[in-house]
């Protein structure tokens, strides 16, 4: 991902393209071309490099019932594919290419996160039968809480389920709060740390839901923390800048 001038961006009802990157829905499904660099862990970030290829996601059903995360309707979430194939090719970057199963949401507002949250906890998994189960836990600016448990069936429609208690899980490297909710009686686990970010962490997490262990894909970021002035500053090291809107 890089930050790029507003010259960079180009748009219409099937594709959105940012520099040399862009996403667009075909036949078949989502078609996601990236030509980015690279800038992986330290010390890797030192040696940033090119990566390039094409994510194929094949949805096996579309939702696209929006649900709003505020009273004022400035930000909306939509769990778009909940369950879908993926087909990652790898052009350039000496990675090799896999194929698995995939997931496509889509968050929007009228102002930016950070003006609205505090704090949110998300993750999705699967649960035996093969369907996505989705968790949406957000705490708004004013205290508010925004909570969700979706279970997605085969063709597309979402079951709203009452949300269990949020369990406190523990914290990575830079602090970040992170829970995420469970079945009374179950100890959720962290089973491994994707990303660690001073406002941002993404984990492996198993819990209990519907009366079955989950595995999930869980994230948890800091709206307070994202806000902050230094944190601002640090973006650019992780994430590329690019003022002028030709492609590097």
């Amino acid at each position: 991902m890089t930050e790029r001038a507003r010259g960079a961006l180009s748009r219409d009802a099937d594709r959105f393209q940012v520099g040399p990157s862009s996403l667009e829905w075909t036949a078949g499904g989502l078609r996601i071309s990236f030509d980015e660099l690279a800038l992986p862990r330290p010390p890797g970030m030192f040696l940033p490099r090119r990566i390039a290829g094409t994510i194929e996601v094949t949805p096996e059903a579309l939702s696209g019932a929006p649900f709003p995360l505020d009273a004022l309707g400035r930000h909306w979430w939509t769990p778009i594919a909940p369950r879908a194939r993926i087909d990652v090719r790898i052009d350039r970057g000496g990675v090799p290419g896999w194929s698995g199963i995939g997931y496509v949401d889509s968050n929007c507002g009228a102002e930016p996160l950070e003006a609205g949250f505090r704090r949110w906890d998300w993750a999705r998994g699967l649960l035996s039968g093969g369907d996505p189960v989705m968790l949406y836990d957000a705490i708004r600016r004013d205290g508010s809480r925004a909570s969700m448990c979706l279970k997605a069936k085969p063709d597309g429609g979402l079951e709203v389920s009452a949300m269990p208690p949020a369990v406190p899980l523990p914290r990575g490297f830079w602090r970040v709060k992170r829970s995420i909710a469970s079945e009374p009686g179950f100890e959720p686990k962290t089973l491994r740390t994707l990303e660690d970010s001073p406002f941002y962490v993404r984990s492996l997490v198993t819990t209990r839901l519907f009366g079955e262990d989950v595995e999930m894909v869980h994230e948890s970021l800091d709206g307070v923390r994202f806000a902050a002035p230094i944190v601002k500053l640090m973006l650019p090291f992780r994430m590329p800048r690019r003022v002028r809107s030709f492609f590097l």
